[in-house]
C-alpha cells in the first residue's frame, strides 16, 4: 500500500483540481465534495506503491464520480421519477476520460468564475473561493478574515445555496462579460496565491503547488483578456514566487527579505516578471495590481539589499494607498518608511493601525511594532509586542522566528 505522506501529497497536488472537474460532471458542491472524500478513500485501499497511477487526476476524477452515481442511485432506487439521475450523469458504457482536456477554460478557472458570480453574496464570494479552490477549513479564512468561523460556514451554505437554486451555470463568461467580472477573479487568484506564498497556518511556510496553480491560473485568464492588471498581477507573483527557495534557510527556518541569499533568486522568473511589470506600468490607466508588482519590481532590481530604494519605495506606497485604500497596504508602507527614516517614525503609524480592531488581531502587526521598538532600545515594550504576535500567529515556521526574537532579546539583556 501506498505511505499516508505519499497520499497526502497527492491529496495537496490534485485534490483542487479533481473537486472542480468533479463539481463540473455531478452538478453540486457537497456531491461533489463527497465524491472527492471517497476518491482519496478508494486511493488508499487499491494503490500499491508500485501501481500508482500515472495520472492520478484522472483515475481519481473516475473513482470519485463513479462512486457519486452509485450513491445516487442507491438513494433513489425507490423513487422511479428520479431513477434516471444516475444514468444522465454517466451513461452505461460511456469510459472515462483519462487525460487532461486542453482547454484554455479549464475547471479550475470555471470554479472561480462560478465562486464569482454577480449573484452569489457578495460577503461570500472570498470565504467560498477559498474553502473550494484552496481547500481552506473554515477556521483558516475565518482566521484569515479575522471573523468568527461560524459566520464563514455560514456564509459558505448561503453560496452554495444560491448557487444551486439560481442555477449558476459552471462555466468562464464570454469575453463580453468578462472585464466586469474581473476585479473579483484577480482578487481570488491573489488569494489563492497569497495562500501558497504564506500559508495562514500549518507547518511550512508555502504551499509550493497553490502557488502555481495561481501563476497558472493567471497565465490562462491572460490569454482569454489581454489586460494591463492582469499583467500586473502575473507580474507580482512571478516576482514574489522568484524568491521561494531564499524564504527558509536548511533548517526550515524563516529568512527575512533582508536576510535572503539572492543568488537562490529565480532569474527567469525576474525577468518575465520585470518585463510585465514594465507594461502594466506603462498602461494608460495603472490599477493597483500594477503598483504592487512595481513594488515588487524593486526589490527583485536590488542586487543587495543595501541597494533597495526605499525612496521609491514609500513613493509607490503611497500611489498605491491611494488606489487602493488598506490598512495592510499602510503596514508595509510603515516598514518601508522605517527602512527609509527610521522605526521611531514607522512606530508612529503602526501604533495608529491598532485602533483598528482587524490589525489589532493582525499577528504582523505587532510583529513589525514589535521590531521598531527593539531597534529603539524598548525591549520590554518590545517583548510584549512579540508575545502578543506569537499568541495570534496560527503559522509554525513564524511562530518559530518569533520564540527566535524572544530570545535575542533574552541575550540583550543579559
Amino acid at each position: 500500500m501506498p505511505t499516508n505522506q505519499t497520499i497526502d501529497s497527492i491529496y495537496r497536488s490534485h485534490s483542487r483540481r479533481v473537486l472542480a472537474t468533479l463539481i463540473r460532471l455531478l452538478g453540486d458542491f457537497d456531491r461533489a465534495e463527497e465524491a472527492l472524500h471517497d476518491a482519496f478513500a478508494a486511493a488508499a485501499q487499491q494503490w500499491t506503491q508500485e501501481t500508482i497511477p500515472a495520472n492520478p487526476y484522472a483515475w481519481l476524477v473516475s473513482a470519485g464520480r463513479f462512486r457519486a452515481i452509485d450513491h445516487i442511485r442507491r438513494r433513489t432506487r425507490f423513487d422511479a421519477a428520479r431513477s434516471d439521475i444516475a444514468d444522465s450523469l454517466y451513461p452505461e458504457g460511456e469510459a472515462m476520460e483519462t487525460t487532461e482536456p486542453e482547454e484554455i477554460e479549464d475547471d479550475m478557472l470555471r470554479l472561480i468564475f462560478t465562486c464569482c458570480h454577480p449573484l452569489v453574496p457578495a460577503e461570500a464570494r472570498m470565504a467560498m473561493a477559498l474553502r473550494e479552490v484552496c481547500g481552506l477549513t473554515t477556521e483558516e479564512i475565518a482566521h484569515a478574515f479575522l471573523i468568527p468561523a461560524p459566520t464563514v460556514a455560514q456564509r459558505i451554505v448561503r453560496a452554495k445555496n444560491r448557487i444551486r437554486s439560481a442555477r449558476i451555470p459552471y462555466e468562464v463568461p464570454g469575453k463580453t462579460e468578462l472585464p466586469e467580472r474581473l476585479a473579483q477573479v484577480l482578487h481570488v487568484i491573489y488569494l489563492v496565491f497569497n495562500e501558497g506564498y504564506s500559508a495562514s497556518s500549518g507547518s511550512a511556510i508555502v504551499r509550493a503547488g497553490l502557488a502555481a496553480e495561481a501563476i497558472r491560473l493567471c497565465r490562462l485568464l491572460l490569454q482569454l483578456l489581454p489586460d494591463p492588471e492582469i499583467e500586473g498581477l502575473l507580474a507580482i507573483m512571478l516576482l514574489q514566487d522568484s524568491r521561494r527557495l531564499a524564504r527558509t534557510d536548511a533548517s526550515g527556518d524563516l529568512v527575512l527579505l533582508v536576510d535572503q541569499d539572492r543568488a537562490l533568486w529565480n532569474r527567469s522568473q525576474i525577468r518575465e516578471g520585470l518585463l510585465l511589470s514594465a507594461r502594466a506600468m506603462s498602461a494608460e490607466s495603472v490599477g493597483s495590481y500594477a503598483l504592487q508588482a512595481a513594488i515588487a519590481a524593486e526589490h527583485a532590481r536590488a542586487v543587495t539589499a543595501g541597494d533597495t530604494d526605499w525612496q521609491q519605495l514609500v513613493t509607490l506606497y503611497d500611489l498605491l494607498l491611494m488606489a487602493s485604500p488598506s490598512p495592510v497596504i499602510e503596514l508595509n508602507r510603515a516598514v518601508a518608511i522605517s527602512m527609509r527614516d527610521g522605526p521611531a517614525t514607522a512606530l508612529f503609524i503602526v501604533d495608529g493601525l491598532l485602533h483598528e480592531e482587524r490589525m489589532a488581531r493582525y499577528h504582523l502587526t505587532h510583529a513589525a511594532r514589535a521590531d521598531f521598538l527593539r531597534q529603539l532600545g524598548r525591549l520590554d515594550e518590545a517583548r510584549q509586542a512579540y508575545e502578543t504576535a506569537l499568541s495570534l500567529c496560527q503559522q509554525a515556521p513564524e511562530q518559530a522566528f518569533l520564540r527566535k526574537r524572544l530570545s535575542e532579546l533574552d541575550d540583550i539583556a543579559r
